[in-house]
Parts: structure tokens; C-alpha cells; sequence
């Protein structure tokens, strides 16, 4: 497994120790978020994201070059050899289970009962089954069942 450290000297952090605020800080946005969403989806270019998203030109140009420059997108040349594109690196790629429980909480939380919406599947077509952490006794994990550990300095 592959760990990037990612180095943000521009950054003002909103709390340096938490790694929730700091993740906040980089990706915690709508907008971004829409973003990583849509890469996992297959957007990739510039307009693609802003057709999906309707996001104003000039904050997808920010959420874009902010996702690259701290190692979430990374951009490359597009097969056709005229533009670049964006595509998710393995730091992005490791935001799909933040999505994913996003989307889940969504379907429990923000639609009223038989209210149409989109579904995740499988390859084979088969709903997402629900995401539950578990500790490593395989014991159900909750806010009620954890605690944090502060950093001392």
C-alpha cells in the first residue's frame, strides 16, 4: 500500500492535529467533493466537469488546479492529443469510501421515502451493499464505540 504525504505549505490549517480537519481543509467543499465525484464517474476534461456539476468557470478552475496541486487529480494529456485532462490518482482513488458513505447517508437522510434517485452498483449490476466500519474483532464500529487519541507534542 502506497502512502502519499501531502504537503501543503499554502494551506492554513484549521486544526493541524486532525486529520478530519485537515482532510476537511483540502477536499471538504461541495464543490470539490463534486468533483472527485464526477472523476470517479469518468469526467475528465474541463467541460465535462462543469456540465455535470454546473459549477461556475472560474471555482471549477480553483477546485481543479487546488485537487492537483495537493495530489487528488493529477492531469495528463488526453488521448486525442489536443488537451489535457484530469484524472484521479491513488490519493483521490482512496476518497471512494468517503463517497460512497456520503451517497449512503444521502439515500437514508436526505430523500423522503420512495423519492427517485441514482444508485450505485456493481459491475454486474448489483446495488452497493451498505458500508459499515468494523473493528478488528469484525464488532460494528460507531461514535458511541470509539474515542480519539490526541497527539502530544
Amino acid at each position: 500500500m502506497t502512502r502519499t504525504t501531502m504537503s501543503a505549505p499554502d494551506l492554513d490549517w484549521t486544526d493541524p492535529e486532525c486529520p478530519v480537519a485537515r482532510t476537511l481543509d483540502l477536499v471538504g467543499d461541495r464543490w470539490s467533493l463534486l468533483v472527485v465525484r464526477d472523476a470517479m464517474d469518468g469526467a475528465r476534461s474541463f467541460t465535462e466537469f462543469q456540465r455535470r456539476t454546473g459549477i461556475a468557470r472560474n471555482i471549477l478552475t480553483d477546485r481543479l488546479r487546488k485537487l492537483t496541486a495537493h495530489g487528488v487529480l493529477a492531469q495528463r494529456t488526453a488521448p486525442t492529443g489536443r488537451r489535457q485532462e484530469y484524472v484521479l490518482t491513488d490519493a483521490g482513488r482512496a476518497l471512494f469510501p468517503v463517497i460512497l458513505t456520503l451517497r449512503q447517508w444521502g439515500e437514508r437522510h436526505a430523500f423522503a421515502p420512495g423519492e427517485t434517485h441514482s444508485v450505485l452498483v456493481d459491475r454486474q449490476g448489483t446495488p452497493v451493499p451498505e458500508f459499515a466500519p468494523a473493528g478488528a474483532d469484525g464488532a460494528a464500529l460507531g461514535a458511541d464505540t470509539t474515542q480519539v487519541l490526541k497527539a502530544t507534542p
